[in-house]
């Protein structure tokens, strides 16, 4: 990047400076109390986000019978509301004054009231109150999370079952809020079809606003193949019904649990991955994506009630980082990760923008000088494009290898039409915004222009035409 004048960064955007935007945070596991919101909340805040995926707690909510005490989960709706950030409840998880599992099992994790009519009612006695505490607060409801595996679903998953719970847990919510937007799903796997088959079954669809799904994984290609097939299911019984990017992400630190924890990973891969994986989702056409998540934290999936030990399985998936205390809750004040600097930049250039294709073409393969090889072709990179309403417009492209293997830098050139102007360079995983040296820069007899011997990485950078994002010095 040597070659290019650098103008500055990329202005960052809190989330009361942003309108509206696909973009969100995890703000999971408050239920069991692993991490302090309080120290969260303004830095999240700070990244841009306008959504953020909260887990209702059911065993946290109801200690009594018939009785519900909100005053936690009411402190973290109002902060996020009050700083621009729209909650989406995910409602879970057991609780053990109706279901004798969840005595066992720390959290209720995976303990759905499924086995007695006293539990279903108590269930929806449940969803009706939290209906009733929060309209005109909140408006979306996700029913569950990860049903379709036993980790979360501990008496063996069932599409049928969940499909049942679900429409019982829509008709409480819905009798309450008729408009509610009610997301099903909250899938953890990719080999799910039979069992979302089943799930609809049980006549959810007509219930439903979304399909939530989780895909972890170091290729962004797999999760438009995912998507492709789930839309595809979805819409034998719906087509209204929208797909959100419920949880994708992945670890910092390559000594933790959870998905993809075998990893060789880095804060610079989880930066990289980050960014490529949001991208895709959103040229996806999800309604929504959530990047899981927004602080280090404990898994806390399959602790065992009086066993300290079996959820003490640290996770390091947080755009914020955070030291442990020894019952394993996130604590200090939490450090900025690189992750969270790539989300923010992502965030503030592309919020309000829109979808769109460009008429620009990678030039053929050819031998450069600077690099000693070849020039990359598109066959060989991702890109996607997007333009705004003062007509500016923008083009993102990256080399999709292997994050965890592959430190990868090459360049290329492109073609663009003659009314393209004003262009610069900028890089996501900074921030930094360039100026294009004029040496670079050719004309072409038709007036086209092609510029020459662009930096390629294996994180996006982004060519831009027009006032497309605001720049700081």
């Amino acid at each position: 990047m040597n070659r290019f004048v650098k103008i500055g960064k990329i202005k960052p955007k809190s989330s009361n400076e942003i309108e509206s935007s696909i973009f969100g945070i995890g703000f999971e596991k408050l239920d069991r109390k692993v991490f302090e919101p309080n120290c969260a909340y303004d830095k999240i805040a700070l990244l841009g986000v306008k959504h953020a995926r909260v887990q209702s707690g059911w065993m946290r909510t109801e200690n009594e019978r018939g009785v519900y005490n909100f005053e936690w989960l009411d402190d973290i709706i109002n902060n996020l509301l009050s700083r621009g950030i729209k909650p989406w409840l995910s409602l879970s998880y057991g609780n053990p004054l109706y279901t004798p599992k969840a005595k066992e099992v720390f959290g209720g994790v995976g303990c759905p009231p499924i086995k007695t009519e006293k539990e279903k009612q108590a269930w929806v006695n449940y969803c009706t109150a939290l209906a009733e505490h929060y309209k005109g607060r909140v408006i979306e409801f996700e029913i569950w999370n990860e049903p379709d595996g036993d980790h979360c679903w501990k008496f063996g998953a069932s599409g049928s079952e969940y499909g049942e719970l679900t429409v019982l847990s829509a008709k409480a919510i819905k009798s309450v809020i008729p408009d509610a937007r009610i997301i099903g799903g909250a899938l953890g796997s990719r080999e799910c079809i039979g069992w979302l088959y089943d799930a609809f079954s049980q006549g959810m669809a007509d219930y439903l606003y979304a399909i939530s799904y989780h895909d972890y994984c170091e290729k962004e290609t797999r999760s438009t193949e995912f998507n492709r097939v789930l839309r595809a299911i979805v819409d034998e019984f719906n087509p209204n019904i929208k797909l959100i990017q419920g949880e994708t992400g992945c670890p910092s630190f390559s000594e933790g649990f959870g998905a993809l924890c075998y990893g060789k990973w880095t804060e610079k891969k989880q930066a990289k991955l980050l960014l490529r994986r949001v991208i895709t989702e959103v040229k996806n056409g999800v309604d929504k994506i959530s990047w899981f998540t927004a602080v280090d934290m404990i898994e806390a999936l399959n602790g065992v009630v009086g066993d300290k030990k079996s959820y003490l399985d640290y996770g390091y998936f947080g755009v914020l980082g955070a030291e442990f205390d020894e019952d394993g809750n996130s604590v200090g004040n939490y450090r900025f990760k690189p992750s969270f600097y790539a989300y923010q930049n992502l965030i503030s250039a592309l919020s309000d923008a829109t979808l769109t294709n460009l008429p620009i073409v990678f030039h053929w393969s050819e031998y450069s000088m600077r690099p000693n090889q070849m020039t990359e072709e598109y066959d060989g990179l991702l890109t996607a494009s997007f333009k705004r309403d003062n007509g500016s417009k923008a083009f993102i492209y990256w080399k999709p290898t292997n994050v965890l293997t592959t430190e990868f830098e090459s360049i290329c050139s492109v073609i663009l039409p003659p009314f393209f102007k004003d262009i610069k360079l900028v890089d996501l995983l900074t921030g930094e915004v360039f100026t294009l040296p004029d040496k670079i820069i050719e004309t072409y007899p038709d007036k086209s222009i092609k510029i020459n011997t662009l930096p390629v990485f294996d994180h996006p950078l982004m060519l831009t035409f027009g006032d497309f994002v605001e720049i700081e010095n």
